[in-house]
């Protein structure tokens, strides 16, 4: 009985004093690590909801990459417009010189040969490539936004529409414009591009015309026209762009109210969890002294 009786005492003092050590390792390590949940067990719903929100800044991450994808592919594509824009008010400045009915025929062909020269630019500046590879004007095309005749004229061989990036949270928005949304438009002999018109002034000049001076002032308008379609869809960039940087901000606020709720559910509390360590080193101490003397008694000293 008395070796039943030691053994139970052993036995529970034991376990008394291990499970004292380990919530005071507990209490140690979420200090440490600044976490106060090891394990799921500990607070069943704020693991749940701490789950819910890694999720959430996961997907958030996604979004992230997305935008800025989104974002640089616009960029790319207003620059590839500001350059377009350039080159149309050069262009208009060639035909307002040939517009003059003193120049000499090998003037017109000066002019036309440089007219040729940025018809061949404005092509290649409408085949400029985004991030991924794609052509920026060709819509969800894979290949090249335009390609040339053996006449040289510039034909749209890209798709309808420019295709949508996800920025989360139902939130979307257009990854470009189309080459016919930014190059196309419909002039007084009906509809054309800009390429078309340069190209046909060009001709015009080196011979293609009768009159090849009225041929550069009736260019004048449709230049015009084209160069407002341009600044256009540089409006059109530029709304999505600011609409992806307030998407942008929407979601660093949605951020950081996950972080402070993150740091509220699963973070530690300092001071409180450094007294609960006092409070578990004092009863272990303790403990352990009242162990260690219980063990040291025997019968005789009982008597006595």
């Amino acid at each position: 009985m008395q070796s039943v009786s030691t053994s139970s005492f052993y036995d529970r003092s034991s376990t008394t004093l291990a499970g004292l050590r380990a919530r005071a390792e507990d209490l140690q390590g979420a200090i440490g690590s600044g976490q106060r949940l090891n394990v799921g067990s500990d607070d069943p719903v704020a693991a749940a909801r701490l789950r819910s929100l890694s999720r959430a800044e996961a997907f958030s991450a996604i979004d992230v990459t997305s935008a800025n994808r989104a974002s640089s592919d616009l960029q790319l594509t207003d620059s590839a417009l500001s350059s377009i824009s350039e080159t149309i008010i050069r262009v208009r400045e060639l035909a307002t010189q040939a517009a003059n009915g003193v120049l000499s025929a090998g003037q017109r062909a000066g002019i036309a040969s440089e007219l040729e020269q940025i018809q061949g630019d404005l092509v290649r500046l409408a085949n400029t490539r985004d991030s991924s590879g794609h052509a920026l004007f060709g819509g969800e095309a894979a290949g090249p936004a335009y390609t040339t005749d053996a006449a040289g004229n510039a034909l749209y061989a890209g798709t309808a529409n420019a295709g949508q990036v996800d920025l989360g949270d139902g939130q979307s928005v257009t990854r470009g414009v189309t080459g016919p949304e930014a190059f196309h438009f419909t002039g007084q002999a009906g509809p054309t591009n800009l390429f078309a018109i340069v190209k046909g002034l060009a001709d015009a000049l080196n011979g293609g015309a009768a009159d090849p001076a009225q041929a550069a002032r009736d260019a004048l308008a449709p230049l015009d026209t084209g160069l407002e379609t341009v600044t256009t869809a540089q409006t059109v960039i530029g709304a999505r762009l600011n609409w992806i940087d307030l998407t942008d901000t929407r979601r660093t606020v949605i951020s950081e109210q996950q972080v402070s709720e993150q740091a509220d559910l699963g973070g530690t509390d300092i001071a409180e969890t450094v007294t609960r360590l006092q409070q578990t080193m004092t009863v272990l101490e303790a403990s352990q002294a009242s162990f260690t003397k219980l063990a040291g008694l025997s019968l005789f000293d009982l008597l006595h």
